[in-house]
């Protein structure tokens, strides 16, 4: 398997630190607000790269942080009148929620900077007895830049070539403008801690590099966030961990690309900007996976809503290609020996398991592995119109089942989106219709359909008219296919 390494600017051959282990760490978000769909592509990326070094067979230990003190908490704060934490509470939920119905797995580990503070303070406290620490007379704590001859590492930035500019502060109270805070001492209206150099809060780059150390230990295997995270958060953070603890943060370093919106920055300004609440209280989240899948993770995302509307269109392919192969499997007699289209069909499964493994070895190539799907997807529909009643049981289940398995390693949950639902008032119409007597919605729709199919062949078009009205009634169409009769969903 090769992954991206963004610290040596090339695809390398993925080794485990421990063997048949993955220990995996991705910054959070800072909870002041809904999330954008630029941090929803992101944290997706990373939850189909977890997924597939499960389905590889590794061990995988997820760490992911929420950043619930910062600044941008403390501002919203003071504006709306309330406290940090409550501000950090109803965000930190919130994106939690946005995560569940995005269909993003919940990480193992999910430290919260507030409730770390030893750990950080730990971690100074190492960093200033080392000399790659200060403290000030404010209180304040700052890392010393130049003490880390590796320093730019992982951006491969020359020290003596930065300036003071967008995210690094200028402050008289430092050594060096490059210098960043570790410790922030505290001021009136901010939450703070006691420590060692007097009472306050962590600084943004602390937190996660001692969080990891203490919950997954240094070095990582794999560490990754958006490419705007490269400088200065985790060059600071390798700066840290090496200065501390005498070793890198991690072996591998994972960026995903930047989202842009029809071909333009999202910004409030230009009216472009969403959250991903939005997009998911519009679109189901398998078809925002399908889109933002369709890219490489580390190659910017153009969005729109024509190509979501797109999306939306290959996700119902998706669900009905299983549904087909289900609904085949069920109706069909045929399970003996297997014809030229069932040998197809199952050399088609087997390519496309095999293409979309080749795919994804390569650095998580999500586009290439959507393919492979549809490709399979593609064998089975032609397979399903060659075979009509005469599809093989156990092939059609085949099928499916790798079509729903291959997804699943991309978070695309088809068995819960293309479920039945056949509405309970179905029991009722096959009792009035068809004299049936159970208490099954799938049971009494079979009934309805053979009913209806023995009243048009005995020209009773009186009951086969009645039959079809009342099932249209309940928001469902009858569709003839190669396999039989079986009852839809009315799109809107």
């Amino acid at each position: 398997m090769l992954i991206y390494n963004t610290k040596n600017h090339r695809k390398e051959e993925f080794v485990p630190i421990e063997p048949g282990k993955v220990r995996m760490y991705v910054c959070g978000p800072t909870v002041y607000d809904q999330i954008h769909i630029g941090n929803g592509r992101t944290f997706l990326a990373f939850d189909v790269i977890r997924r597939y070094l499960t389905y590889k067979g590794y061990e995988v230990t997820f760490a992911q942080n929420l950043t619930d003190v910062d600044d941008k908490i403390i501002n919203r704060a003071n504006e709306q009148g309330r406290t940090a934490a409550e501000v950090a509470d109803e965000f930190s939920k919130a994106f939690i929620e946005q995560m569940h119905r995005l269909g993003v797995l919940d990480p193992d580990i999910r430290p919260r900077a507030t409730r770390e503070i030893d750990a950080m303070q730990e971690m100074i406290q190492i960093l200033i007895d080392k000399g790659h620490a200060y403290v000030v007379d404010s209180g304040d704590v700052y890392f010393a830049v130049r003490s880390d001859d590796r320093y730019g590492v992982l951006s491969g930035r020359d020290v003596d070539q930065l300036r003071v500019g967008a995210r690094v502060e200028e402050n008289t109270d430092k050594r060096d403008p490059l210098d960043f805070a570790l410790w922030k001492a505290a001021k009136p209206g901010e939450p703070s801690w006691p420590s060692p150099w007097g009472d306050g809060r962590p600084g943004w780059h602390t937190e996660c590099c001692a969080m990891i150390h203490h919950y997954l230990g240094t070095p990582i295997d794999i560490h990754g966030g958006g490419q705007d995270l490269v400088f200065p958060h985790h060059e600071n953070e390798t700066a840290q961990a090496w200065c501390a603890w005498d070793d890198e943060l991690a072996r591998t370093w994972m960026h995903t690309g930047m989202l842009r919106v029809e071909g333009e920055k999202m910004s409030k300004s230009l009216g472009n900007f969403y959250t991903l609440k939005e997009v998911l209280d519009k679109y189901p989240a398998g078809a925002v996976r399908i889109l933002m899948l369709q890219t490489h993770y580390r190659s910017p995302l153009d969005f729109s809503f024509e190509r979501l509307d797109g999306a939306v269109g290959t996700l119902e392919r998706l669900q009905t290609c299983v549904k087909n192969l289900r609904w085949a499997a069920h109706n069909s007699a045929q399970d003996g020996e297997l014809n030229d289209a069932d040998r197809a069909l199952g050399a088609a499964i087997d390519t496309a398991v095999a293409d979309f493994t080749t795919q994804m070895d390569d650095d998580f190539n999500t586009a290439g592995g959507l393919a492979a799907i549809f490709a399979l997807v593609t064998a089975a529909n032609t397979y399903l119109d060659q075979a009509g009643a005469d599809t093989s049981t156990a092939l059609a289940l085949r099928a499916s089942d790798a079509i729903v398995e291959l997804a699943d390693v991309l978070g695309i949950q088809l068995d819960r989106e293309s479920a039945s639902d056949l509405p309970a008032e179905l029991v009722d119409l096959a009792r009035a219709q068809a004299g049936y007597e159970g208490d099954s919605a799938e049971e009494a729709a079979e009934v309805l359909l053979q009913a209806r199919q023995e009243a048009r062949a005995a020209k009773n078009w009186a009951l086969a008219d009645a039959i079809r009205d009342g099932i249209a009634a309940l928001g469902l169409i009858v569709e003839d296919t190669a396999a039989g009769a079986r009852l839809r969903a009315k799109k809107d």
